[in-house]
């Protein structure tokens, strides 16, 4: 009896634990995708035929974003492109809670096929001292090629060094020397638009209709609840999530558009393209061949015409 029961009971708990990591599975990438770089895995590609990448469609404040690559680099060789993020120190915003929190940085490098991130075995002591605290993800395993990073604290890594290996067109022939574009994009505080559309509390929110304020009300989470009546009174509910500040009190007249709240964005997000010239050294030696070859030719003509000087002199005398 006392078995039978002990095995009833090993099944009920095994039952609860499934049941709980079910709900956990189907809810809680719910919350992960609220973060933009999450919500790009809903796209097979973070870049959009019209070169727009999807982070634009969440953080839709523009902000200017700096990339550093070297001009030229060798085959199967390690090389650091730098994603700069600039924003003024010490911003605050509007955290989910509707608290003033610090603002986080992340960035995406959408490198050329067959160049990825550098094994750490292959960092230089430099690379590992820069990227201490960064960690990068791959944007899928089919896709090893583009690279993210994020969320980080934003006021200690304005700068992310992304350790990038090229491909060895020498061994794998599917690549090849040449130019190729590299595509950046680099984000500092929260989107204003959550990945199912919704507004995040770190947009500015306006009026549906016209009317008047008749009463301003505070749920229990936090969130408002603004109804305007209009001339004929028929109400209408604006909800606000927790953490929005109110331009607005009862009896004020407004319009539709007009806006209900400040506007508490103070980041946002910018992207470019730069190349980058995979570089072959046959081209390279060929380059200083043709460079001597050219200094050569000048020196024999300036010495063949010192010769026909000394010649035209001689007969003159």
């Amino acid at each position: 009896m006392y078995k039978l029961e002990n095995k009833l009971m090993k099944k009920t708990l095994y039952f609860i634990c499934s049941l709980f990591a079910i709900l956990v599975f189907l809810f809680a990438p719910n919350q992960v995708s609220a973060y933009p770089f999450w919500a790009q895995q809903n796209y097979e590609s973070p870049r959009e035929a019209t070169g727009k990448i999807v982070c634009a469609n969440c953080h839709l404040a523009q902000m200017p974003t700096i990339a550093e690559v070297p001009q030229s680099v060798g085959a199967d060789s390690v090389f650091k492109a730098v994603v700069k993020i600039p924003y003024k120190n010490d911003l605050k915003e509007i955290g989910a809670d509707g608290s003033e929190v610090p603002l986080q940085v992340g960035a995406v490098v959408m490198l050329p096929d067959g160049f990825k991130l550098a094994p750490q075995d292959r960092w230089s002591d430099e690379i590992k001292e820069e990227t201490e605290g960064v960690y990068f993800t791959n944007y899928s395993e089919e896709k090893d090629n583009i690279i993210i990073v994020g969320p980080l604290p934003g006021d200690n890594n304005k700068e992310i060094i992304f350790p990038v290996l090229s491909p060895d067109p020498s061994t794998n022939k599917e690549y090849h020397y040449g130019k190729y574009s590299i595509h950046v994009g680099a984000n500092r505080g929260r989107g204003q638009v959550y990945p199912n559309g919704e507004k995040s509390n770190n947009a500015l929110f306006t009026a549906s209709s016209s009317g008047t304020v008749s009463s301003i009300d505070t749920n229990d989470d936090g969130s408002l609840a603004i109804n305007i009546a209009n001339s004929d009174g028929n109400i209408t509910t604006e909800n606000l999530p927790i953490g929005t500040q109110l331009i607005v009190e009862i009896n004020d007249e407004i319009k539709t558009g007009d806006p209900l709240t400040n506007d508490p964005n103070v980041g946002g997000f910018g992207q470019l393209d730069t190349e980058v010239v995979l570089q072959s050294p046959y081209r390279v030696i060929g380059l200083i061949v043709f460079f001597i070859g050219v200094g050569l030719t000048q020196i024999l003509l300036v010495l063949k015409k010192k010769q026909v000087e000394k010649v035209q002199a001689a007969e003159g005398i």
